[in-house]
C-alpha cells in the first residue's frame, strides 16, 4: 500500500522536536526513529522509506532556533513536555493581591476539600485553582507553601459520597495541572472528631441533647426561638460525656440525640444559634460507600472543617461567597478550643450564564457526568476544552468579593487562543450539494496548507482530473447560491442552477485575483471521493448532529487530535469518522 508520507512526517515531527527541545535544540537522528517505530510498528515493513522522512524532518527541526521548536512543540502538542500545569498563566498568578497577614506564617498552608458526591465542575474548579495558584504563587516568592486535597464525606444519607467520585476527583486536579502536597479522607478520620468532641464537651463548648434526658432534640430547637437554654446547656461536662458515650455505644437511634455546639442564643442569625456538631445516621439503612455501618455517629460539615483546618495547619481558607455564615459558625469551634481560626477570604459568587452548576439537577439529568453536554470538568474535557483556558478565566475572575458574571464564550474565546495554533485545517462540507462543473479547461490541482501560520507542517494536494471537460465536487449547502464563488485554493465557478442538492456550475477562471476584483466569497469544497462524516454538536442540553462530507486526508487525523473544519469551527476527533464541536 505504501506510505502514508504525510502521516509519517507528523510522527517523526513531534518526536524530532521533543528530542530537540530535550537536549538543547538538536534532536537526535537515531532516537527519533526509535520513536517513531516504537508508535507505529508497522512502519518497519517500510523501514527504508520511512528512515528517509525522519531524516528529513529531523534536518528540519534542527535547522530551527530552540524558542521556534519550542513554540512549534507546545502549539502542536502542549502535553509532550508535561509543561501544562500553570506555564501559561504565570502573570495572572503574579497578579493576585497578597494573602492577609501572610507574614504571621512560617508556611501557608491551603487547601482544597470537595465533597465526593459528584465530580467537579466550572464552578468547583474557581476555588481548586485559586488555591493551587496561590500555592504556586508564594512557592515561586522563596515562601514554604502547601496544597491540601481534602475530602469531606461526612454525609452518607443526604450528600451521599459517589464510590467513582472519589478517583474522578483526583483525575480532574491532575488534568487542571493541579498537584496536592497532601490528601484526607474524612471518612477515615472518624475516631479524631470523637476524640475532639469529647474535649470540646469537657471544655464546655458543647453538649448532648438526648431524648432520655432533661433536654430533647425538641427542647433543643425550642431554646433556639426563646433563647432560654435547655438543661444540658449548662449541666457538669460528665453529664454530656455520659450521654455522648452513649450515643457513640449505638443506644439511640437516628434523630434521638445530638451533639451540640455552643454558641450564641441570640445571635441574629438563627441557624448560628447553638448547631449540631454531630447526628446519628442509621447507616444500616444508608451506608457509607467507603466505610459501610462501620461509623453512626457522623461529624456535620461545620464540625469536621473545624477540626481539620486547625490540625491540618491550615493558615488561610479561600471560598466562595455562600460559606460565610459557615465562617462565623466555625468560629465558635475555635474560641472553646482555644485555637486561631484561619484567615478567610469570601470571594463573590460565580455565574455562569446558561449551565447548570447545582450538582442535584446535574445528577437528575441521568446522563453520564463526562458527557460533553455538562459543565463538568470530564464534559468540557471531552469536549476539547483545554485546562489553561479554564485557569485563564477563573484567574481572570480573581477573588473579587464582588459577583461575577461569565458566559460560555468567555471560555471559548480563551479555548480559542491555545487550540488556534494547534489546529490544523481542513476541508468539510455540512449538508453537501453536489455541483457538476463544465467547462473546465484541464487537469486543476489545489495545494491546501495544514496550517497558514505554520508553513513548516507542510501542505496536501487534491487533484482534479475533468471528464469531457466536466467535474464533480461537494459544498456545503449554505453555500449553494447562484453566483461567482471561488473553491479554495482551486477555481473559480459561477453557480447557474440549484435544484435540493444538486447544483450546476461553469469554470469562470483560476487565479485568486479574479476572484477578489468580482469580490467572490471563497468557500469550502470537497472532491468526489470524498468521506461521510457526522458531527455532534452541543445545544443547550440537547445533542444533535451535523451531516456531511470531509476531504480524504481526514484519515490521517488521528483520534482526539482538534483540528478546524475551516469556517465551520473546531472539532475533536472521536471515531474513525465522527466528531465532537467544541466551539467556533
Amino acid at each position: 500500500m505504501g506510505v502514508d508520507v504525510n502521516r509519517v512526517r507528523e510522527i517523526a515531527l513531534k518526536h524530532a522536536l521533543i528530542n530537540a527541545v530535550k537536549y538543547g535544540g538538536k534532536a537526535d537522528e537515531k532516537a527519533v526513529i526509535s520513536k517513531v517505530f516504537a508508535e507505529d510498528p508497522g512502519l518497519r515493513r517500510e523501514a527504508r522509506t520511512v528512515v528517509g522522512i525522519v531524516r528529513e524532518v529531523v534536518n528540519e527541526v534542527n535547522s530551527m532556533g530552540l524558542e521556534k521548536q519550542r513554540e512549534l512543540l507546545m502549539a502542536k502538542w502542549p502535553e509532550a513536555l508535561g509543561e501544562r500545569k500553570v506555564e501559561g498563566y504565570r502573570k495572572g498568578i503574579e497578579d493576585l493581591p497578597p494573602l492577609p497577614n501572610d507574614d504571621k506564617y512560617e508556611v501557608i498552608i491551603l487547601r482544597f476539600a470537595p465533597n465526593p458526591d459528584f465530580v467537579l465542575h466550572l464552578g468547583s474548579a474557581r476555588p481548586a485553582i485559586i488555591n493551587y495558584a496561590y500555592k504556586v504563587k508564594y512557592t515561586e516568592l522563596g515562601r514554604r507553601a502547601k496544597f491540601i486535597l481534602r475530602f469531606e464525606d461526612t454525609d452518607p444519607k443526604i450528600k451521599r459520597p459517589m464510590p467513582e467520585a472519589y478517583e474522578a476527583i483526583r483525575e480532574d486536579l491532575r488534568w487542571l495541572g493541579i498537584k496536592w502536597d497532601e490528601e484526607y479522607i474524612q471518612s477515615d478520620r472518624l475516631g479524631i472528631y470523637y476524640e475532639m468532641a469529647r474535649e470540646l464537651i469537657k471544655r464546655g463548648g458543647a453538649y448532648v441533647a438526648a431524648k432520655d434526658s432533661r433536654c430533647t432534640p425538641d427542647d433543643w430547637k425550642k431554646s433556639k426561638i426563646t433563647g432560654k437554654p435547655c438543661y444540658n446547656r449548662d449541666a457538669d461536662p460528665s453529664v454530656n460525656l455520659e450521654l455522648f458515650d452513649k450515643m457513640l455505644s449505638n443506644y439511640y437511634g437516628e434523630g434521638e440525640a445530638v451533639l451540640i455546639v455552643k454558641t450564641d442564643l441570640n445571635h441574629p442569625d438563627p441557624s448560628v444559634r447553638d448547631w449540631v456538631g454531630m447526628r446519628i445516621v442509621n447507616t444500616e439503612k444508608n451506608p457509607h460507600p467507603r466505610v459501610g455501618s462501620k461509623y453512626f455517629v457522623w461529624p456535620t460539615y461545620n464540625f469536621s472543617v473545624s477540626i481539620d483546618d486547625h490540625l491540618m495547619g491550615v493558615t488561610h481558607v479561600l471560598r466562595g461567597q455562600e460559606h460565610s455564615v459557615n465562617t462565623v459558625k466555625q468560629s465558635f469551634i475555635f474560641r472553646h478550643m482555644g485555637w486561631g481560626q484561619p484567615e478567610t477570604i469570601h470571594f463573590g459568587r460565580l455565574k455562569i450564564v446558561g449551565m447548570v452548576l447545582s450538582k442535584s439537577k446535574l445528577k437528575s439529568l441521568g446522563i453520564g457526568w463526562d458527557d460533553i453536554r455538562l459543565p463538568t470538568l470530564a464534559g468540557l474535557r471531552n469536549r476539547g476544552i483545554q485546562p489553561e483556558a479554564i485557569w485563564s478565566v477563573m484567574l481572570q475572575v480573581g477573588v473579587k468579593p464582588t459577583d461575577a458574571t461569565i458566559t460560555p464564550d468567555n471560555l471559548f474565546a480563551e479555548n480559542r487562543k491555545l487550540i488556534e495554533p494547534r489546529a490544523n485545517r481542513y476541508m468539510a462540507v455540512i449538508n453537501p450539494v453536489r455541483v457538476t462543473i463544465e467547462g473546465v479547461p484541464g487537469e486543476v490541482t489545489a495545494r491546501i496548507p495544514m496550517h497558514p501560520s505554520y508553513p513548516e507542517r507542510g501542505f496536501r494536494e487534491i487533484t482534479i482530473k475533468p471528464i469531457n471537460n466536466t467535474v464533480e465536487v461537494y459544498i456545503s449547502g449554505n453555500d449553494a447560491k447562484k453566483g461567482i464563488v471561488r473553491l479554495m485554493e482551486l477555481m473559480n465557478i459561477e453557480i447557474t442552477e440549484v435544484h435540493g442538492n444538486e447544483a450546476r456550475a461553469r469554470f469562470h477562471s483560476r487565479d485568486l485575483e479574479s476572484a477578489r476584483r468580482l469580490n467572490a466569497p471563497i468557500i469550502q469544497w470537497v472532491p468526489r471521493d470524498s468521506v461521510q462524516i457526522t458531527v455532534r454538536r452541543v445545544e443547550g442540553l440537547r445533542l444533535v448532529s451535523d451531516a456531511g462530507l470531509a476531504e480524504p486526508s481526514i484519515g490521517n487525523v488521528g483520534i482526539n487530535e482538534i483540528i478546524q473544519f475551516m469556517r465551520y469551527g473546531f472539532v475533536r476527533k472521536v471515531g474513525s469518522n465522527e466528531f465532537i464541536y467544541i466551539h467556533d
